[in-house]
């Protein structure tokens, strides 16, 4: 409790910075507004007041129209003003929105690694974050400025009941303290029980997506899987529901309560003020304003307390959004990083360890490893051996755990991460499925090429997959997606082959033909034998006199490297080239062998049966 009181003054301020740097002319006018709106009942009260007294005591009729006028004036800005304040929320609303989002993923697309990605707790608060940078600020700040409304209305009525009764005015006052502590406690709870659903919420919508994507649409029905899914995705509702439902009856039977006793003091002020009135104390329009006045306090205390709540909890929900925006970087990044510069000499894995947690089994373990400046290296091993991490440390996604990776002898801690990746090509075995066209797909690898079609067309040619996005019904301009609309008199998008996706991805990594250093994670992976073998060709071009790091199952796509390291449990267990590992007859040629059996079954299986 006392951190988040102590945090509170700060995301206070960040939802006012995020206001005024959003709106800068629409704050303050829809602040002035909204503390018009908390004077307007004072005057209309006290208006009302002098022209019932006036009637009693036979006032001048120009007096009299002179307060009718006035009490129609402000039953006209009081109509008015509502419809003025609600645009100026709306557009405020809709520009702050804007600008946090834009903070928020801007300060996602600042983490260096991939580590937060792959957190749950961290993937919560990001989900939270969304939530938030939408709402809170808006809510903070509607909050700030209700209070400050209510405390204009609360000061002119107190005023008029002190002027009454100096005792009802302080019992009037003190009622509203327990329906402040009440609405604090009941946001705390409800902030919290946000945090708490997160995971189910996620789950849920994990569920969801699977029943409403065509990525998962075949296997869901050819399994029949549907319902067990469509069961799940009610479970985690269901969990979310049930809290919900507990947070929701709590706050039942607290407003009851205080209705209750609102009620109580707004019926004794009531009756304390007939008596008084019948007495001859207090005239008709004192009896009016006092009425006013007690059902003006009361109603700005409640709202008091409920926009002081509304803001604690936004405050509090804000937090999520200052957690991800002012996260500390995930991976150090020095001050004064170096540019690496085009690589000269090579890359150097010296003694590197690494495993993805404390507590968690190394990944890899001591690796030691040279790749010389031009040459090709080819990485081999069963799943799990480490071939897919190494690469991940490579692009400093991840930093060792021991050891260091030197590019050209300089550590890859020491330089700047964006420089370094942009001397990085890469075709991942996960390669991404961009809802884009065919040429802002390409374009991905290098966005400067965007405007260029022939850099895009030379890429796309490489990978041989030009003929078929030429051939598209806009040709690159054809939208690679049936999620979205084409928009206007644009064709609707198309989806292509696994193999073609292969191929784009590809395109994208040949787009970076200015690189120091490709990375290949299965480039081939689920294309045909023929298709492989152009694909593999069109690499070992691309590669030419160029670092390259290779990773494949099919090991007859390695054997022209320059080096080929045998991983098995994090370890190198051989290293050298295609001969010479095969002279060795250790892991290397036993695999080799048994893909090489494979094919000479296959094809003699096909002989036979072309004989028949």
């Amino acid at each position: 409790m006392t951190r988040t009181r102590r945090s509170a003054p700060r995301h206070l301020v960040l939802a006012l910075t995020l206001a005024r740097e959003a709106a800068p002319g629409v704050l303050p006018s829809y602040a002035a507004l909204v503390l018009t709106g908390g004077a307007l009942p004072v005057g209309a009260a006290w208006l009302t007041k002098r022209l019932m007294d006036g009637l009693v005591r036979g006032a001048p009729a120009g007096e009299l129209a002179y307060l009718g006028c006035c009490l129609a004036a402000v039953g006209v800005v009081a109509g008015v003003l509502p419809q003025l304040t609600t645009y100026l929320r709306a557009e405020l609303e809709r520009a702050v929105g804007l600008r946090s989002q834009d903070r928020l993923f801007e300060a996602v697309a600042g983490f260096v690694g991939l580590g937060r990605f792959e957190d749950p707790e961290f993937l919560d608060r990001l989900r939270l974050a969304q939530q938030a940078g939408r709402m809170s600020p808006n809510q903070a700040v509607d909050g700030l400025l209700g209070i400050a409304q209510s405390a204009v209305t609360v000061t002119g009525f107190l005023g008029t009941l002190l002027v009454v009764s100096p005792l009802m005015a302080a019992l009037v006052l003190f009622s509203g303290v327990p329906v402040l502590l009440a609405e604090v406690a009941l946001s705390r709870r409800r902030a919290r029980m946000f945090w708490d659903i997160g995971p189910a919420e996620r789950r849920e919508a994990f569920y969801s997506e699977l029943l409403g994507t065509v990525e998962a649409a075949k296997e869901v029905r050819l399994f029949g899987t549907g319902a067990f899914l469509r069961a799940r995705m009610l479970a985690e509702r269901h969990t979310a529901n049930r809290l919900r439902r507990a947070v929701d009856v709590r706050e039942v039977r607290v407003q009851t309560v205080l209705g209750l006793l609102a009620a109580a003091v707004s019926g004794a002020g009531l009756v304390w003020a007939l008596h008084v009135a019948h007495a001859g104390t207090l005239t008709v329009g004192d009896v009016a304003v006092f009425v006013a006045a007690l059902a003006g306090v009361q109603s700005a205390l409640a709202s008091t307390a409920g926009e002081f709540a509304r803001a604690h909890q936004a405050l509090l929900m804000l937090g999520h959004y200052g957690g991800v925006t002012g996260a500390s970087p995930d991976l150090p990044v020095r001050r004064e990083a170096a540019d690496p510069g085009p690589l000269r000499h090579g890359v150097e894995f010296r003694d590197v360890w690494f495993r993805y947690a404390d507590g968690h089994p190394w990944v890899l373990r001591g690796i030691t490893l040279h790749l010389p400046y031009g040459a090709s290296l080819a990485l081999v091993g069963l799943n799990g051996a480490g071939k897919s991490t190494l690469v991940k440390l490579l692009c400093r996604f991840y930093d060792p755990t021991r050891g260091a990776i030197l590019w050209d002898g300089v550590d890859l801690r020491d330089l700047d991460p964006v420089r370094l990746r942009a001397r990085i090509g890469a075709v991942f075995q996960d390669f991404m499925h961009y809802d884009l066209t065919a040429a802002e797909n390409i374009a991905m690898g290098d966005l400067t090429a965007l405007e260029d079609p022939e850099r895009l067309q030379g890429a796309a040619q490489r990978a041989g997959i030009h003929p078929a996005v030429a051939a598209l019904p806009d040709g690159y301009g054809t939208l690679l997606s049936r999620t979205f609309p084409g928009g206007g008199d644009a064709p609707s998008g198309v989806e292509l082959s696994g193999g073609q996706w292969q191929r784009l991805a590809l395109a994208r990594a040949f787009l970076r033909d200015r690189s120091d250093l490709m990375i290949l994670d299965e480039p081939a992976a689920g294309l045909d034998a023929a298709a492989e073998h152009e694909i593999h060709a069109a690499l070992g071009r691309h590669r030419r006199g160029r670092t390259s790091v290779l990773i494949s199952h099919r090991l007859g796509a390695v054997r022209e490297a320059d080096s080929i390291v045998v991983l098995s449990g994090g370890r190198i267990t051989e290293h050298g080239d295609h001969r010479s590992l095969m002279a060795l007859g250790g892991e290397y040629a036993r695999l080799f062998a048994l893909q090489a059996r494979g094919y000479e079954d296959a094809a003699g299986t096909h002989t036979v049966a072309g004989g028949c």
